[in-house]
């Protein structure tokens, strides 16, 4: 009998483990401003009487002769020109222009520049309308406050503060804030002009900027205060070394804001804790601005300054031939999605200038051309090359 031993299959090598494939980090940071190209530049041929005001797709300027002309942003083309003596910066919203004249307050269509409503004031505000989620807030000389739709221009109501307005007021949430000549912040819910609470200062607070979660607002008292909103306690407060200049700005985790002591600071938002500060060379006149990952600052100079928000380290500048006249404005490209700054400047002899200039790409394409002194050589066939066959 013939015994066959049943052969066994060896068991296969167990495969390694494929190495762990990291995820590849994705880089949300918001590009930077700087380097900038100029992308059009515009003559005014006069020199502006108010500040100019910008929307998302317009830019307008009221200039000498009475006349108040609106341009297209993007392409730097004239959409329409009317008669026209506004007393401050216009404000913008619902695609209505909101233009304090010498006795009344005009809303003009954003497209056209055909009046919508028009109403009488009774004398010049202490301070320029501002706009908010339908909602337009006017302060008079007088001390009053109405609160007004803004589509048509009907009062929804008034509130006596029993001093003028002081500074552009601030929105956040149900609420608006409000600071007074005689030292004062006051919270109104924006519904009924209901007052909610009242904080008194050493100084006269300027504008605000509100949060659903905190307050800020410069003082002349030459502190930066952060409030509460629910009952306007003071969290925390930043002694600078002169006035704030207008009203801080802030990407959701720090503050940025400058003072008239030329320095650039970045506070934690919350805290208060200072993460970096900067000194300026030149002495700021307006708001930082953010782009991107870039704050900007300006002033009465012929250049506009970048930081990086991380660490105020300079960024690049924006430079004018002749001095910035109202604040810089910053917005997306539609279709490149890079950040532009609109820069205007004025000119003794040539009047206002504006200039819109984008983040220019690094580095740029450059033609295909020939190494100088090239030598062709011509490939030769060899012995061992097999002949195509006939």
């Amino acid at each position: 009998m013939v015994v066959c031993a049943q052969t066994q299959t060896p068991a296969p090598f167990p495969k390694p483990p494929r190495p762990a494939v990291k995820p590849r980090k994705v880089d949300h940071t918001p590009p930077a401003l700087f380097p900038v190209a100029s992308l059009w530049t515009l003559a005014l041929n006069n020199m502006l009487t108010v500040p100019a005001a910008y929307d998302a797709t317009h830019a307008f300027f009221a200039i000498e002769g009475d006349q108040l002309v609106a341009y297209d942003i993007l392409s730097g083309d004239q959409q329409w020109l009317v008669t026209a003596r506004p007393q401050f910066q216009p404000a913008i919203g619902d695609n209505l222009l909101f233009v304090v004249e010498s006795d009344s307050l005009v809303a003009r269509n954003a497209d056209d520049g055909e009046v919508a409503w028009e109403m009488p004031l009774g004398g010049k505000p202490p301070v320029r309308p501002a706009w908010d989620n339908g909602w337009l807030v006017v302060s008079t000389d007088k001390g009053d406050v109405l609160g007004i739709r803004a589509s048509d221009g009907h009062v929804l109501w008034r509130h006596d503060l029993k001093s003028p307005a002081h500074g552009l007021p601030g929105f956040a949430a149900d609420r608006v804030y409000v600071s007074t000549r005689d030292r004062r912040i006051v919270a109104l819910r924006i519904e009924n002009g209901e007052p909610i609470w009242e904080r008194h200062f050493i100084g006269v607070p300027a504008d605000i900027l509100a949060l659903a979660d905190r307050v800020y607002a410069g003082s002349s008292d030459d502190y930066l205060y952060c409030l509460m909103p629910n009952d306007g306690s003071i969290d925390w407060r930043w002694r600078t070394g002169g006035d704030i200049v207008g009203a801080p700005v802030t990407d959701g985790d720090r503050v940025y804001f400058v003072a008239l002591d030329n320095v650039l600071r970045a506070l934690d938002h919350k805290s208060g804790v200072q993460q970096w500060m900067r000194p300026l060379p030149i002495r700021p006149a307006w708001s930082p601005l953010l782009i991107g990952s870039t704050v900007a600052v300006a002033g009465l100079a012929t250049s506009v300054k970048g930081f990086a928000i991380k660490d105020g380290a300079p960024a690049g500048d924006f430079v004018a031939t002749s001095e910035v006249t109202t604040a810089p404005y910053a917005l997306d490209d539609p279709v490149l999605h890079r950040p532009m700054l609109l820069v205007t400047t004025r000119d003794i002899a040539k009047g206002a200038t504006a200039t819109l200039s984008g983040r220019s790409f690094e580095p740029p394409l450059a033609p295909v051309t020939p190494l100088p002194n090239l030598v062709q050589i011509a490939p030769m066939a060899s012995a061992t090359t097999t002949p195509r066959p006939q």
